[in-house]
């Protein structure tokens, strides 16, 4: 016995040869939505309609879901002053059009004596791009690298 729902068939409880002859006068499927009910229920419908609108449905999420962007911008302890406020506005566009920043200090050779500058080049970065962004991930020192995330601020509606 299973209740049987769907469009073009009467609700009712149905032993399970009447409602598969019911659901094969109709020319669909047969298909069982919730099997711990009592009597378990089926639904008459098209089970190929129904994928196909799923997978359709799916893709639309997946093409509306925002997809994070990253962009990198490369320091070294010894940058000028030009240079920083360069590389800043580039990081301040990138902030407002919804991007996150990954900022990184690079040491060449013998520089890595003073990641303290390279520490103290990314901690001002981040004072600078503060209205624009937020710090996700504080600088961290990883082999030749230091890099810190920045990203974008939310405006509240």
């Amino acid at each position: 016995m299973v209740r049987l729902v769907g469009e073009g068939v009467e609700t009712n409880i149905y032993p399970i040869k009447e409602a598969l002859r019911i659901v094969e006068e109709l020319g669909v499927d047969l298909v069982e939505i919730s099997p711990d009910a009592n009597p378990p229920v089926c639904k008459a419908m098209d089970y190929k309609k129904f994928i196909f609108d799923q997978k359709k449905k799916q893709k639309e999420l997946k093409a509306k879901a925002t997809k994070v962007v990253i962009k990198e911008i490369r320091l070294t302890a010894q940058t000028d002053d030009h240079d920083f406020e360069f590389k800043l506005n580039h990081a301040k566009r990138f902030l407002q059009e919804g991007s996150k920043v990954r900022v990184e200090v690079f040491f060449k050779g013998r520089s890595i004596v003073y990641k303290d500058q390279g520490e103290i080049m990314l901690l001002k970065f981040a004072q600078e791009l503060e209205e624009f962004g937020k710090v996700e991930a504080m600088p961290k020192l990883e082999g030749k690298r230091m890099q810190m995330m920045v990203a974008p601020k939310t405006t509240k509606k």
